[in-house]
């Protein structure tokens, strides 16, 4: 039996928080595509939390005001990376781009020497989303850098590779 099956986990969804999680929410779906599941709303009908769905990954969201962020001692949300693995980098790429227009720059899809393809969009709430496309089992890492992954035997041990 394999190591994510004894320990019981059923996924990972990523839980990020909006300053206004009603224009995040619509800024998600036509952007990136995201489908809605579920969402909560407030009593004046705006989203304070929400499911999306990305490939059959869930990603939640929720809008929080100013006192939060004082409590927590920041101005606001701290954004994060989000990957989103997917089958066709550059037609991922041009899509947004085409939906976004001079809303966001984007940089083009660039290959990384760990094979690799890839392009980063920020949205509206300080979060980056960066699409993947795995092209290639070659990595190229630059000199004295070395690839080291998990004995699949020993789980948690690692050997060169």
């Amino acid at each position: 039996m394999s190591s994510d099956q004894t320990d019981g986990y059923l996924g990972l969804a990523p839980y990020l928080y909006y300053a206004d999680a009603t224009t995040a929410l619509a800024w998600l779906t036509r952007v990136f595509g995201f489908t809605e599941e579920l969402r909560f709303t407030d009593s004046t009908g705006e989203v304070f939390q929400a499911t999306l769905n990305a490939g059959g990954c869930r990603i939640q969201l929720a809008g929080v005001g100013d006192e939060y962020w004082t409590a927590k001692g920041v101005d606001g949300p701290v954004g994060q990376l989000n990957i989103l693995y997917v089958d066709d980098v550059d037609a991922q790429y041009e899509r947004i781009k085409g939906i976004l227009g001079d809303e966001v720059e984007i940089d083009p899809p660039q290959d990384q020497p760990y094979g690799a393809r890839v392009f980063t969009v920020a949205d509206i709430g300080g979060n980056s989303w960066t699409f993947w496309q795995q092209v290639s089992d070659t990595v190229e890492l630059p000199p004295g850098w070395s690839e080291v992954r998990a004995d699949p035997d020993q789980t948690g041990r690692a050997s060169n590779g």
